[in-house]
């Protein structure tokens, strides 16, 4: 059974580790606003932002370079940089890219690394919390809209796409419809027709 559930409030009389919880002398509290599936054990946020892990995959553009250091928007609350010793290729101002975060510093800025200007194409942002969403089970749903839109799709834990390619308009539309019903049941079913329908 789903229900919405408010930070602060008990998911289970017991300890459960889940992403956006906390355990609380042997019980589990959700620390977000999200919709929380008892049998599933599984807690989706309805909000929220991006906190940058190791490893993290991220899409961005290139602000500008100074005194060896390139700045990175993210669409995000945090500013990225990327040092030119880490720069492999040649990447300037304007350009698109995606990179790997290696870690955040002190000062709250990410540092990121390998990247790769991803040329042509667009961006799309959407709010972090829906990635998994727009994955799916075993990458099931970035699967379905791939292939039913012809779109190449590259996808950035921070919550930027960037497409290429195939029926960008109709990628688009699947993709916000994707985030904006994320938290509802039979989604990926909507979503096939949606794909269907425009065949």
């Amino acid at each position: 059974m789903q229900r919405i559930v408010v930070p602060g409030e008990r998911l289970e009389e017991k300890p459960v580790h889940l992403e956006n919880t906390i355990i609380h002398e042997n019980n589990t509290y959700s620390t977000v606003m999200g919709i929380y599936d008892n049998e599933k054990r599984n807690l989706v946020p309805l909000e929220g932002i991006w906190y940058p892990h190791h490893g993290d995959e991220v899409i961005g553009v290139v602000e500008e370079e100074k005194l060896n250091v390139f700045t990175v928007n993210l669409h995000s609350t945090y500013k990225g940089i990327i040092l030119v010793k880490y720069s492999e290729g040649d990447i300037a101002p304007g350009d698109v890219i995606e990179a790997s975060v290696k870690e955040l510093d002190k000062t709250k800025t990410v540092v990121l690394v390998r990247p790769r200007k991803l040329g042509g194409g667009k961006i799309l942002a959407i709010k972090p919390t829906k990635i998994p969403r727009i994955l799916g089970k075993g990458d099931s749903m970035i699967t379905q809209l791939t292939e039913g839109t012809k779109t190449f799709i590259k996808i950035g834990m921070n919550g930027v796409l960037w497409m290429r390619g195939g029926d960008l308009d109709l990628a688009t539309k699947v993709i916000l419809r994707i985030e904006e019903e994320a938290h509802t049941t039979g989604l990926t079913e909507r979503i096939k027709m949606m794909l269907e329908k425009s065949v």
